[in-house]
């Protein structure tokens, strides 16, 4: 059981003049799509550097997975680089987690932000070196759905060392799926197609006394009722302190049962607390939040509350 800030390694905050390099390790983007992200992440002070491969292609994927997986160790072992931003999700980055140079990790953390597909490499820095790091948008930036309150939300997690609280929204659609109640653990998840791809993997981490974040896109209720039981079947959720739900997205499919039926029915017998309508995720005004660290989950206050990923 993981649920104590010391256990995590928290990385250096960032500060301006530092240099972030710009990585593709699940899907591939392109410079214009990045090009958004590099002018607000110059705003801020950083200095954005695209990996030489963040634009590279191979089929579905931002190049071959030898060059995905160079361009994170090159990332890892450098001393100039001080942050690892992610340009997208995808898929792919389970692909080359075996890969990744986890000494390098260990010997100089670097905060690691991304979202989506970068799940499976966030699982993949906490079971190798214990990184706490950032759930939130990459450097493929759209301000249609991630607008100012967005980027202040990244912001903050990367560049300060505030806690960081989320509330509640009405808007987003998972806002109906609630037990009430109040826990405290670390926070462990994100998206929750790869958190049901990691089942069987060394990467899924022990979930005794955590809080569990979920998200996701483009699935509809009998996919996400099956990967809730799956994981239910895989003894994943037993011990949780408490599940916080993010958002959903297009998550319809035509038929009767909504997605918040299948989270009430899958999560609601789990007897922990649930908060859902979280904007975590693939939703507009997508928020940020650090994973790796401790969260207090309140649903009387409808927020979740976590200690920063970095010191």
């Amino acid at each position: 059981m993981i649920s104590e800030d010391s256990a995590a390694v928290r990385p250096p905050v960032l500060r301006p003049g530092d240099t972030v390099l710009l990585v593709s390790p699940s899907g591939p983007t392109s410079p214009e799509r990045v090009a958004r992200g590099m002018e607000l992440l110059t705003g801020w002070g950083l200095r954005p550097v695209p990996a030489p491969n963040a634009y590279a292609r191979h089929g579905y994927l931002a190049g071959t997975d030898d060059l995905r997986a160079a361009d994170l160790n090159a990332a890892f072992s450098d001393p100039q680089v001080r942050g690892v931003i992610c340009t997208r999700g995808g898929y792919g980055a389970q692909r080359i987690v075996d890969a990744i140079d986890m000494a390098a990790v260990r010997r100089d953390p670097k905060v690691v932000a991304g979202f989506s597909d970068i799940t499976a490499l966030q699982f993949a820095l906490w079971r190798g070196a214990r990184l706490a790091g950032v759930h939130g948008p990459g450097a493929a930036w759209r301000d249609e759905r991630t607008p100012l309150r967005s980027a202040e939300s990244l912001h903050a997690a990367l560049m300060t060392t505030e806690p960081v609280s989320i509330t509640a929204v009405p808007t987003v659609e998972t806002f109906g799926v609630r037990v009430p109640g109040r826990a405290t653990g670390t926070l462990l998840g994100g998206n929750l197609c790869m958190i049901a791809a990691s089942i069987g993997t060394p990467d899924l981490p022990d979930l005794t006394g955590a809080v569990l974040l979920i998200e996701d896109v483009q699935e509809p209720p009998y996919k996400v009722d099956r990967m809730l039981t799956h994981l239910r079947r895989a003894g994943a959720l037993d011990g949780l302190a408490g599940v916080a739900v993010g958002q959903f997205t297009d998550c319809g499919d035509g038929w009767d049962t909504t997605i918040v039926d299948v989270l009430t029915e899958r999560l609601g017998d789990l007897g922990v607390p649930v908060l859902g309508g979280l904007p975590i995720g693939h939703g507009p005004n997508q928020l940020t939040v650090p994973v790796g660290t401790t969260a207090t989950l309140d649903t009387t206050t409808a927020t979740l509350t976590a200690t920063p990923a970095v010191h």
